[in-house]
């Protein structure tokens, strides 16, 4: 595989039981990296040989192909439990998709998704994001929380007009390049925002955070309006 000149390189491991669909999964790596992102390098293996490499971070699980199905992503969960994974399912099954998400996936996909889209939301996963059908998050929560706590209520902290704006997009599966540009701020300075937000709520990661944010409403109703910011000389939105 040729390289492009990026400075940093993302190792994704891939899974999928028939060859022509590992194939198709390794294609998408060939395309140029766009701006700012890093390359990614696929590494094709067996579920059991990727598990043991302790040095990959990403996981593309083919639940088309790939044998036992859920029992794939129930061993990630055991033997694995940092692992991001990238999930690609069947369609129209939103059990399966709240049972991926559940078992540690952070982009669910079907056979619908192109390469680019695949690409996409791998991109989007690397950067600290999440990649799922939207519609399903309040599902989710339901899933998640079984004991209704209404002492949540009271434990809901003041967030300012920027955190909220950030929080929207988070909850819309936004990646903090995405929200940078949106808002017209440097993406350090949304990572700082994320930051904060975590700590004010507890949250561990940002999945935790779109369901605490649900699940306490601590958004307004009417939400704060997102506009980029406009100067004569606008700040370049860069990275880390």
């Amino acid at each position: 595989m040729c390289s492009f000149g990026n400075s940093e390189t993302i190792r994704v491991g891939l899974v999928a039981g028939e060859p022509i669909r590992l194939e198709g999964l390794a294609s998408i790596f060939e395309s140029h990296p766009g701006d700012g992102l890093a390359q990614l390098l696929p590494v094709i293996g067996t579920l059991e040989g990727l598990l043991s490499d302790l040095t990959l971070v990403y996981l593309v699980v083919d639940l088309n192909s790939s044998t036992g199905s859920m029992d794939a992503l129930e061993t990630v969960r055991r033997k694995r439990p940092d692992l991001r994974l990238i999930v690609i399912g069947p369609e129209g099954n939103d059990e399966l998709v709240l049972e991926s998400i559940i078992a540690g996936a952070r982009a669910y996909l079907d056979l619908k998704a192109g390469p680019r889209t695949v690409r996409q939301a791998i991109e989007v996963v690397t950067s600290g994001s999440i990649w799922a059908p939207r519609h399903l998050l309040s599902k989710l929560i339901d899933r998640l929380l079984d004991v209704p706590d209404s002492s949540l209520a009271n434990l809901s902290p003041h967030l300012t007009s920027r955190e909220i704006q950030v929080l929207e997009l988070i909850l819309l599966a936004r990646s903090n390049r995405e929200i940078a540009r949106q808002l017209g701020i440097e993406e350090r300075t949304v990572k700082a925002h994320v930051g904060r937000l975590m700590r004010k709520t507890g949250a561990d990661n940002r999945i935790d955070l779109s369901m605490r944010a649900l699940s306490r409403s601590l958004l307004p109703a009417n939400g704060v309006p997102i506009r980029p910011q406009s100067s004569r000389n606008p700040r370049p939105v860069t990275d880390e």
